[in-house]
């Protein structure tokens, strides 16, 4: 008996003990205020939209573009304006802007009162994609000009070329804008991108553009570059040598200026199918030497034909196996010539400058393929081009070097300190440049 008492008074003490356990926990439970918030989602308030200084929810918006026939008075006419209302605002507004100068295939937009009409209350139009004129009439009439709002967003972007650079850049997706700068505006007097090797490498700092922070509009511009062509290294910084006229240029890390007097070639990306030859032999002519006296790069018919240097153009006609062609003096030295064109761009007596578009690549006179045959003069003399000692762009004044070295230290430190990661790598990395600090 006493043994059973024990174990009814052990198995009640049990329940108690439980029983004080589970009433402590709910008290500290009920002690405990929830955290409600962590269950609820943090609502953020919506962006109202915005766009030429405007609550476009206070309006109804109507987008267009000019059309054929269509006048500052025709658009709002045929939304329910007044042609008297259109005289009157085209009078007030003819200081700041003249409604005669809508152009074709250019972007409108129409701010439009939410009543049954709706009664247009401002005209904007936006002659490109950064520039823009108000004119409003909702209560009185007034108009004005203004920028939307630009960012450049620097990037840094390395690759190893496999085949071509475009097709390097191309995979990371980079536009193919970027590659032509540094074809044509940065390296293409020291490197011939037609002659790129399977492991040439390369850094670059440019900036991409955005217009409202989504519109993107390209590359902006290249800040420096390094190109590893041949295991030679090639340095390229942007440095303004001229702010009163904005003369940019690129130089090298020692201020030698990358530029030079003439490009190497007169199209992008063309490929060289015949030499200059004084010892030619053509099977057509009983293997006779027949010289070649210029430098032939196949291309596409319809292809641009740039000048190679600045100059004045004294020949631009069609005569016998030369076709269609342009000659250009440089100087008291230097002449260029440009066969089987087309169609030229350029007239007689015409000043074009280093790169402008003077013809089209063609088959005129005599030729097998569609090319130009590049000639070059040297005190009247038909020479190589390849084996010229051509001159050099203005260099870097003495009084700025000091300060591009100074200036392009920490740039420099930038791509040296930027290794080689194409696989990696896949994007480029971003840093984002207000428009202030652009200008600054």
């Amino acid at each position: 008996m006493d043994r059973k008492r024990n174990r009814n008074l052990g198995n009640r003490f049990v329940v108690l003990l439980i029983l004080v356990i589970c009433f402590t926990s709910c008290k500290n439970e009920e002690e405990k205020p929830e955290n409600k918030t962590n269950d609820l989602a943090v609502v953020e308030p919506p962006i109202e939209p915005k766009e030429f200084g405007f609550k476009l929810n206070d309006y109804v918006v109507k987008r267009d573009t000019v059309r054929k026939g269509d006048t500052f008075g025709v658009i709002l006419d045929r939304n329910h304006v007044s042609y008297p209302k259109i005289y009157e605002i085209a009078e007030q507004t003819k200081d700041t802007f003249d409604i005669r100068r809508l152009q074709i295939g250019k972007t409108y937009t129409l701010l439009c009162a939410k009543d049954s009409l709706n009664t247009p209350q401002a005209f904007i139009y936006q002659p490109n994609k950064e520039d823009y004129v108000v004119i409003s009439f909702k209560d009185s009439i007034h108009a004005y000009k203004s920028r939307k709002p630009i960012k450049y967003v620097e990037k840094t972007i390395t690759g190893v070329i496999n085949s071509s650079i475009s097709e390097t850049l191309d995979k990371q997706g980079v536009s193919a804008v970027l590659t032509n700068m540094l074809a044509n505006n940065i390296y293409a007097w020291t490197i011939d991108f037609r002659r790129l090797q399977k492991g040439d490498r390369f850094k670059v700092i440019y900036s991409d553009k955005y217009i409202d922070d989504s519109i993107y509009t390209g590359v902006h511009e290249v800040k420096a570059a390094y190109f590893e062509h041949n295991h030679e290294p090639f340095y390229a910084f942007q440095f303004e040598t001229d702010s009163v006229k904005g003369i940019v240029d690129y130089f090298n890390e020692e201020a030698k200026n990358l530029r030079r007097a003439f490009l190497k070639s007169p199209i992008e990306f063309g490929r060289i199918s015949s030499r200059y030859n004084l010892k030619r032999r053509i099977a057509y002519y009983g293997y006779k030497i027949r010289p070649h006296k210029g430098t032939d790069f196949a291309a596409p018919i319809g292809t641009p034909i740039r000048a190679t240097a600045s100059g004045t153009v004294t020949e631009s006609t069609r005569r016998g196996g030369n076709g269609k062609y342009v000659k250009i003096r440089h100087n008291s030295t230097f002449e260029t010539q440009y066969l089987h064109m087309k169609a030229q761009n350029v007239k007689k007596g015409q000043f074009v400058k280093q790169g402008d578009v003077i013809g089209w690549v063609g088959m005129t006179g005599n030729t097998g393929g569609p090319h130009v045959c590049y000639r070059f003069w040297v005190n009247g003399r038909q020479v190589d081009p390849f084996k010229q000692k051509l001159p050099e762009a203005k260099p870097i004044s003495d009084s700025l070097k000091a300060q591009y070295l100074e200036y392009i230290k920490p740039i420099k430190h930038k791509l040296d300190n930027t290794f080689f990661e194409p696989e990696i790598n896949e994007q480029p990395e971003q840093t984002v440049i207000t428009q202030a600090q652009a200008n600054s």
